[in-house]
């Protein structure tokens, strides 16, 4: 199988990595209520509890500091929390264990997990998975929007930088979105969680070449942050409830101090304090 990073060659001086789910598309707050957690609920017939499972699992993936966490983290998370509060999940360590070890998180990764070290609770997470797309997939033309500044602004980013979508949802659901809203056209390679984690994914782009100080990640979440400092790169958040704002501050300052080479610093500082300042 053709590795993707073997196809992708370095064409401009500046990268700019993109998260999707609720950074370029709107989409992370409807699939986090209307999809991922309850499919758990489902999956694992916690409707007994479940105003106040969906309610927990709403304010760690999307309003505190763990948004944007991998699906698998967060369903690690949320039924190790439903095993101490309301009622015994099977086999819970061996999931956490999994989570906390595993190089790739995604369906693909868990079933060869499944095929080692046969588990319940892994069945179980795979079907959960499966559910989540299956469910995304439902939902409306109308309800995946990206943005209103998105396209506008990757259009201008794009003349001066490459452009990559590092995204820990799933690939399929990626393409298909960005495909829809005419968001390609703009991007040089898509990288989703079956690439790897954000930080590898990064790791891997910067192997073309480019001077770390050229390379942006914009996200709206922890784990973007996390993978732009792992890497040395520069990071410029994507605020929650206040997207739109943030997208055009980048096209008209953040983009032109990365390209003065006046980004990492002052700058870059103040980006980092109002991003975390806005999760707490």
């Amino acid at each position: 199988m053709t590795n993707i990073f073997d196809d992708y060659k370095k064409q401009k001086d500046f990268l700019v990595c993109v998260d999707s789910d609720g950074c370029a598309i709107d989409t992370m707050t409807i699939k986090h209520e209307k999809c991922f957690g309850p499919c758990m609920v489902e999956e694992w017939n916690l409707e007994q509890w479940e105003e106040d499972i969906l309610n927990r699992w709403n304010e760690v993936n999307l309003y505190t500091i763990t948004r944007g966490i991998n699906r698998f983290q967060g369903l690690a998370k949320a039924l190790e929390e439903v095993n101490e509060k309301y009622t015994k999940i099977e086999d819970i360590d061996k999931l956490l264990n999994w989570v906390s070890e595993a190089k790739e998180l995604s369906t693909r990764a868990l079933e060869n997990e499944m095929k080692q070290n046969p588990s319940c609770i892994f069945e179980k997470a795979i079907s959960w998975s499966n559910k989540v797309n299956e469910s995304i997939n439902n939902l409306t033309f109308e309800e995946k929007q990206p943005f209103k500044e998105v396209k506008e602004s990757l259009a201008y980013i794009h003349q001066f930088a490459d452009i990559a979508i590092v995204s820990s949802a799933n690939l399929q659901a990626v393409e298909e979105e960005w495909t829809e809203h005419g968001l390609l056209d703009y991007v040089d390679i898509v990288l989703a969680q079956e690439a790897g984690t954000k930080s590898i994914c990064i790791e891997k782009l910067l192997k073309e070449g480019y001077d770390k100080d050229k390379v942006i990640m914009l996200g709206d979440a922890k784990g973007d942050l996390d993978a732009a400092e792992k890497n040395g790169v520069l990071y410029f958040p994507i605020l929650v409830r206040n997207e739109n704002k943030s997208w055009k501050e980048f096209v008209e300052q953040g983009l032109k101090n990365v390209i003065d080479g006046k980004y990492r610093g002052t700058y870059q500082q103040e980006k980092i304090e109002q991003f975390l300042s806005n999760l707490s």
